[in-house]
C-alpha cells in the first residue's frame, strides 16, 4: 500500500536515459557516455538501487517533462 511507504520523486533536466537503457544504468560501473564527456565511476545509481532494495523499496526511471529523467523511489515506513 502506498500509505505504508515514503515516496520520493526527483527530476533533472539532463540528457535523459533512453527507455531501453533504463535498467542497465543500475549495473555497477555502467556508464552510458564516455568519461571524456561526463565524469563519474558508474556506481552512483547502482549504490542507490542497492540501498533502496535493502530497505524493501523500489526505484523507477521515467522521462521528465523537463527533458531529463524523473526518478521515483520508495521506502517502507516500517522499520525491521
Amino acid at each position: 500500500k502506498l500509505t505504508d511507504n515514503w515516496l520520493f520523486k526527483i527530476s533533472d533536466n539532463g540528457i535523459g536515459i533512453s527507455p531501453n537503457e533504463r535498467e542497465s544504468v543500475f549495473e555497477p560501473f555502467k556508464q552510458l557516455n564516455t568519461k571524456q564527456k561526463f565524469k563519474g565511476t558508474g556506481l552512483g545509481l547502482a549504490i542507490c538501487k542497492r540501498i533502496i532494495e535493502d530497505h524493501k523499496g523500489e526505484i523507477k526511471i521515467m522521462e521528465s517533462e523537463s527533458g531529463g529523467c524523473k526518478f521515483e523511489f520508495y521506502f517502507s515506513k516500517e522499520v525491521n
